[in-house]
């Protein structure tokens, strides 16, 4: 079974955001192990990167994908072998250049700009969108 994690900087002090992400946390256990980890202000990233996983970065600069790209790219990463693939959401101010540089992709949602509070929501859909796309289901359409 794959593992998708997303490591976040700062913690989400909205209910409103944290009751979206419970919902989709909740949709994903029927695919995936999920788990938000999250990191206060100032931790050192790097080291929290799990050495084995496939690394994504989120960052405005990044490629774009379809849903349907993602849902692709999580399919091809776990016949590679890859048992976990981990998204990474810096602090409001970006990701650093050299945890930028160990992840294995840059993705980017838009060339806009959005809350790093709200990402973690819009990637907890995406990742439900994407497995419900590889298990057939009726959600994507």
């Amino acid at each position: 079974m794959l593992n998708l994690t997303i490591l976040a900087v700062g913690s989400l002090k909205e209910a409103y955001f944290r009751d979206a992400v419970k919902e989709y946390e909740k949709r994903l256990a029927a695919y995936c192990r999920f788990k938000i980890v999250e990191l206060k202000d100032g931790t050192p990233l790097l080291p929290r990167l799990p050495e084995k996983a496939y690394r994504v970065a989120l960052c405005v600069e990044g490629k774009e994908l379809s849903s349907e790209e993602l849902a692709g790219l999580l399919e091809k990463k776990a016949t590679e072998g890859f048992s976990e693939i981990v998204f990474l959401i810096g602090p409001f101010d970006g990701l650093p250049e050299e945890v930028k540089a160990a992840c294995h992709l840059r993705l980017s949602f838009s060339r806009m700009t959005f809350p790093h509070t709200l990402m973690r929501v819009i990637l907890a859909e995406q990742l439900y969108r994407a497995c419900n796309i590889l298990s057939g289901g009726k959600y994507h359409k």
